[in-house]
Protein backbone atom coordinates (compact mmCIF):
# COMPACT_ATOMS: atom_id res chain seq x y z
CA UNK A 1 0.00 0.00 0.00
CA UNK A 2 1.31 3.46 -0.87
CA UNK A 3 0.54 6.86 0.63
CA UNK A 4 1.63 10.08 -1.07
CA UNK A 5 1.27 13.04 1.29
CA UNK A 6 1.37 16.61 -0.03
CA UNK A 7 2.45 19.25 2.50
CA UNK A 8 4.35 22.49 2.96
CA UNK A 9 5.87 21.15 6.20
CA UNK A 10 7.38 17.72 5.45
CA UNK A 11 9.48 17.86 8.61
CA UNK A 12 6.33 17.56 10.72
CA UNK A 13 5.80 14.05 9.38
CA UNK A 14 9.30 12.68 9.93
CA UNK A 15 8.71 11.52 13.50
CA UNK A 16 5.27 9.87 13.12
CA UNK A 17 6.46 7.74 10.23
CA UNK A 18 9.92 7.05 11.65
CA UNK A 19 8.96 5.04 14.73
CA UNK A 20 7.00 2.08 16.04
CA UNK A 21 4.39 0.29 13.92
CA UNK A 22 4.53 2.70 10.98
CA UNK A 23 8.30 2.35 10.72
CA UNK A 24 8.15 -1.45 10.94
CA UNK A 25 5.42 -1.62 8.29
CA UNK A 26 7.64 0.30 5.89
CA UNK A 27 10.71 -1.82 6.67
CA UNK A 28 8.66 -4.96 5.98
CA UNK A 29 7.74 -3.55 2.59
CA UNK A 30 4.03 -3.63 3.43
CA UNK A 31 3.60 0.13 3.25
CA UNK A 32 5.29 2.95 1.38
CA UNK A 33 4.90 6.52 2.63
CA UNK A 34 6.20 9.29 0.37
CA UNK A 35 6.04 12.89 1.56
CA UNK A 36 6.08 15.62 -1.09
CA UNK A 37 7.09 19.20 -0.36
CA UNK A 38 4.60 21.39 -2.22
CA UNK A 39 7.18 24.15 -2.56
CA UNK A 40 9.08 21.89 -4.95
CA UNK A 41 6.12 22.18 -7.33
CA UNK A 42 5.62 25.95 -7.11
CA UNK A 43 6.38 27.67 -10.41
CA UNK A 44 7.04 31.17 -9.08
CA UNK A 45 10.52 32.40 -8.23
CA UNK A 46 9.73 32.70 -4.52
CA UNK A 47 8.41 29.10 -4.34
CA UNK A 48 5.39 30.42 -2.49
CA UNK A 49 2.32 28.20 -2.24
CA UNK A 50 -0.25 30.68 -0.94
CA UNK A 51 -1.88 33.97 -1.85
CA UNK A 52 -4.47 36.46 -0.60
CA UNK A 53 -8.11 35.35 -0.74
CA UNK A 54 -10.38 36.80 -3.40
CA UNK A 55 -13.10 38.93 -1.79
CA UNK A 56 -10.86 39.95 1.10
CA UNK A 57 -10.76 38.56 4.61
CA UNK A 58 -8.04 37.39 6.96
CA UNK A 59 -5.47 34.71 6.33
CA UNK A 60 -3.84 33.26 3.23
CA UNK A 61 -5.16 30.58 0.89
CA UNK A 62 -3.10 27.74 -0.54
CA UNK A 63 -2.82 28.06 -4.32
CA UNK A 64 -4.15 25.55 -6.82
CA UNK A 65 -1.06 25.27 -9.03
CA UNK A 66 1.39 23.45 -6.70
CA UNK A 67 -1.26 20.91 -5.70
CA UNK A 68 -2.36 20.36 -9.28
CA UNK A 69 1.20 19.95 -10.55
CA UNK A 70 2.08 17.39 -7.89
CA UNK A 71 -1.16 15.43 -8.26
CA UNK A 72 -0.92 15.33 -12.05
CA UNK A 73 2.69 14.13 -11.84
CA UNK A 74 1.73 11.34 -9.43
CA UNK A 75 -1.21 10.26 -11.59
CA UNK A 76 1.16 9.64 -14.51
CA UNK A 77 2.99 7.06 -12.38
CA UNK A 78 0.09 5.01 -10.99
CA UNK A 79 -3.66 4.92 -10.49
CA UNK A 80 -4.95 6.24 -7.19
CA UNK A 81 -7.95 4.84 -5.36
CA UNK A 82 -8.51 7.97 -3.27
CA UNK A 83 -7.36 11.59 -3.06
CA UNK A 84 -8.17 12.64 0.48
CA UNK A 85 -8.22 16.15 1.90
CA UNK A 86 -7.84 16.48 5.67
CA UNK A 87 -10.24 19.23 6.75
CA UNK A 88 -12.37 20.11 9.82
CA UNK A 89 -15.49 20.23 7.64
CA UNK A 90 -15.01 16.70 6.32
CA UNK A 91 -16.70 13.51 7.47
CA UNK A 92 -15.41 12.53 10.92
CA UNK A 93 -12.94 9.66 10.81
CA UNK A 94 -14.18 6.45 12.40
CA UNK A 95 -13.14 2.81 12.48
CA UNK A 96 -15.43 1.91 9.61
CA UNK A 97 -13.68 4.41 7.35
CA UNK A 98 -10.27 3.12 8.40
CA UNK A 99 -11.39 -0.44 7.66
CA UNK A 100 -12.64 0.59 4.23
CA UNK A 101 -9.47 2.47 3.30
CA UNK A 102 -7.20 -0.35 4.51
CA UNK A 103 -8.06 -2.41 1.41
CA UNK A 104 -7.08 0.38 -0.99
CA UNK A 105 -3.77 0.27 -2.83
CA UNK A 106 -2.71 3.87 -3.54
CA UNK A 107 -3.87 6.96 -1.64
CA UNK A 108 -2.96 10.65 -1.94
CA UNK A 109 -3.47 12.82 1.15
CA UNK A 110 -3.58 16.60 0.90
CA UNK A 111 -2.55 18.65 3.93
CA UNK A 112 -4.01 22.13 4.11
CA UNK A 113 -2.42 25.06 5.89
CA UNK A 114 -3.03 28.75 6.51
CA UNK A 115 -6.71 29.69 5.95
CA UNK A 116 -7.36 26.69 3.71
CA UNK A 117 -6.91 25.54 0.14
CA UNK A 118 -8.39 26.88 -3.07
CA UNK A 119 -11.85 25.31 -3.41
CA UNK A 120 -11.09 24.26 -6.98
CA UNK A 121 -8.56 21.72 -5.71
CA UNK A 122 -11.36 20.10 -3.73
CA UNK A 123 -13.80 20.28 -6.64
CA UNK A 124 -11.46 18.85 -9.28
CA UNK A 125 -9.29 16.32 -7.49
CA UNK A 126 -10.53 15.32 -4.05
CA UNK A 127 -12.56 12.11 -3.75
CA UNK A 128 -13.03 12.15 0.02
CA UNK A 129 -12.76 14.75 2.80
CA UNK A 130 -11.95 13.59 6.31
CA UNK A 131 -11.91 15.32 9.70
CA UNK A 132 -10.40 13.97 12.92
CA UNK A 133 -12.73 16.02 15.11
CA UNK A 134 -14.66 19.21 15.61
CA UNK A 135 -11.70 21.51 16.17
CA UNK A 136 -9.14 23.36 14.06
CA UNK A 137 -5.40 22.64 13.93
CA UNK A 138 -2.61 24.64 12.33
CA UNK A 139 -2.44 22.27 9.37
CA UNK A 140 -3.36 18.87 8.00
CA UNK A 141 -0.09 17.11 8.76
CA UNK A 142 -1.00 15.67 12.16
CA UNK A 143 -4.46 14.57 10.96
CA UNK A 144 -2.79 12.91 7.96
CA UNK A 145 -0.45 10.99 10.27
CA UNK A 146 -3.42 9.89 12.38
CA UNK A 147 -5.29 8.69 9.31
CA UNK A 148 -2.31 6.71 8.02
CA UNK A 149 -1.73 5.14 11.44
CA UNK A 150 -5.40 4.10 11.71
CA UNK A 151 -5.24 2.47 8.26
CA UNK A 152 -1.80 0.85 8.35
CA UNK A 153 -2.33 -1.12 11.56
CA UNK A 154 -5.19 -2.96 9.82
CA UNK A 155 -3.06 -4.21 6.94
CA UNK A 156 -2.31 -7.95 7.25
CA UNK A 157 1.22 -8.56 8.48
CA UNK A 158 1.72 -5.15 10.08
CA UNK A 159 0.84 -6.20 13.64
CA UNK A 160 2.63 -9.20 15.09
CA UNK A 161 -0.70 -10.41 16.52
CA UNK A 162 -3.14 -10.48 13.61
CA UNK A 163 -6.14 -10.63 15.94
CA UNK A 164 -5.16 -7.53 17.92
CA UNK A 165 -6.67 -4.97 15.56
CA UNK A 166 -9.89 -6.95 15.33
CA UNK A 167 -10.52 -6.55 19.06
CA UNK A 168 -9.83 -2.81 19.22
CA UNK A 169 -12.42 -0.30 20.33
CA UNK A 170 -15.05 0.53 17.69
CA UNK A 171 -14.44 -2.60 15.60
CA UNK A 172 -17.76 -4.04 16.74
CA UNK A 173 -19.29 -0.63 17.45
CA UNK A 174 -18.28 -1.09 21.09
CA UNK A 175 -15.47 0.33 23.20
CA UNK A 176 -12.81 -2.14 24.27
CA UNK A 177 -13.02 -3.93 27.60
CA UNK A 178 -10.52 -3.16 30.39
CA UNK A 179 -7.15 -4.88 29.96
CA UNK A 180 -4.65 -6.01 32.61
CA UNK A 181 -1.17 -7.53 32.81
CA UNK A 182 1.24 -8.75 35.49
CA UNK A 183 1.42 -8.49 38.45
CA UNK A 184 -1.98 -9.87 39.37
CA UNK A 185 -1.85 -7.95 42.66
CA UNK A 186 -0.25 -4.52 42.79
CA UNK A 187 -0.38 -2.85 46.19
CA UNK A 188 -3.76 -4.44 46.82
CA UNK A 189 -5.21 -3.54 43.43
CA UNK A 190 -6.08 -6.91 41.91
CA UNK A 191 -6.82 -8.19 38.45
CA UNK A 192 -10.41 -9.54 38.20
CA UNK A 193 -10.36 -13.21 39.19
CA UNK A 194 -12.25 -14.22 36.07
CA UNK A 195 -9.26 -13.27 33.89
CA UNK A 196 -7.09 -15.68 35.86
CA UNK A 197 -9.55 -18.57 35.57
CA UNK A 198 -8.27 -19.96 32.26
CA UNK A 199 -11.86 -20.47 31.10
CA UNK A 200 -11.74 -18.72 27.73
CA UNK A 201 -15.46 -18.78 26.97
CA UNK A 202 -16.26 -17.23 30.36
CA UNK A 203 -13.51 -14.66 29.86
CA UNK A 204 -14.84 -13.67 26.41
CA UNK A 205 -18.33 -13.29 27.80
CA UNK A 206 -16.96 -11.07 30.59
CA UNK A 207 -15.10 -8.95 28.06
CA UNK A 208 -18.23 -8.50 25.97
CA UNK A 209 -20.27 -7.46 28.99
CA UNK A 210 -17.57 -5.03 30.09
CA UNK A 211 -17.38 -3.59 26.56
CA UNK A 212 -21.12 -3.12 26.54
CA UNK A 213 -21.06 -1.47 29.95
CA UNK A 214 -18.19 0.87 29.04
CA UNK A 215 -19.89 1.84 25.78
CA UNK A 216 -23.20 2.47 27.52
CA UNK A 217 -21.47 4.67 30.12
CA UNK A 218 -19.10 6.59 27.86
CA UNK A 219 -20.49 6.48 24.31
CA UNK A 220 -24.21 5.65 24.42
CA UNK A 221 -24.50 7.16 20.93
CA UNK A 222 -22.79 4.04 19.56
CA UNK A 223 -25.70 1.94 20.81
CA UNK A 224 -28.45 4.14 19.39
CA UNK A 225 -29.02 1.80 16.44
Amino acid sequence: MRFDILTVLPGLLESPFGHSILQRAQKKGLVEVVVHNLRDYAENKQKSVDDYPYGGGGGMVMSIQPFASCIEMLKTQREYDEIIFMTPDGITLNQGTANELSIRKNIIILCGHYKGIDQRIRDIYVTREISIGDYVLSGGELPAAILVDAIVRLIPGVLSDETSALSDSFQGDLLDAPVYTRPADWNGYKVPEILLSGNQSVIENWRYEESLKRTRDRRPDLLDD
